[in-house]
């Protein structure tokens, strides 16, 4: 059974490839930009952070206190966390098949690759997703030539279906970037996060 990806971390990562920040302001990011897929919040978050750091993907850089509030730590991501990062990120859009809420982080934090990479996952899982649609084409048709009852093939004709939306989306998705309709300079800048955090 394939390990289920580790959506906390990669978001903090992705959000420390933008600015070093601590985890109260990373948790606050996280909310006020409806990254609903980040599930288990705070505990979730400061354990990612914690993991990360010990695995030397983040480091500390600043502790700080203002008034009676806790101690506050800054981290940043390391060099080591930025080829985590991009290799987790696009593992994540290139491969079909898995959840779909992890496919919605990959989307969700697409802006921390540099576009070509963004673009080569992107195509690359599109092309994954028209194989899988053919082989279920060809599953649906072997089925109904053995005469089984529609009703024990609704499964995969959902699946085709559902394979099919994703397909035209992404599909959609590489060519408004193609066209320069969507397009980003291969991070998310600090000025966008800091607009979210207003």
């Amino acid at each position: 059974m394939a390990r289920r990806p580790d959506l906390v971390g990669l978001t903090v990562l992705a959000m420390l490839s933008v600015r070093a920040s601590h985890p109260y302001e990373l948790h606050r990011f996280i909310i006020d930009t409806h990254k609903d897929y980040v599930t288990g919040l705070p505990r979730s978050l400061y354990h990612a952070v914690e993991k990360l750091a010990g695995d030397e993907l983040i480091v500390p850089v600043e502790t700080s206190r203002e008034g009676r509030r806790p101690e506050r730590t800054v981290y940043e991501i390391t060099d080591e966390g930025r080829k985590e990062l991009s290799t987790r990120l696009r593992a994540l859009l290139e491969t079909p098949g898995g959840e779909r809420r992890a496919f919605t982080a990959a989307v969700s934090l697409i802006g921390c690759l540099p576009v070509p990479e963004a673009l080569g996952a992107l195509r690359s899982r599109a092309a994954s997703v028209r194989g899988l649609i053919t082989a279920m084409d060809g599953h649906l048709a072997a089925m109904r030539d053995n005469g089984l009852p529609e009703l024990l093939m609704i499964e995969v004709d959902y699946e085709r279906a559902m394979s099919r939306a994703e397909l035209s989306w992404v599909d959609d998705l590489i060519a408004r970037v193609d066209k320069g309709e969507l397009s980003w300079q291969g991070t998310v800048t600090r000025d966008l996060m800091e607009k979210a955090l207003e």
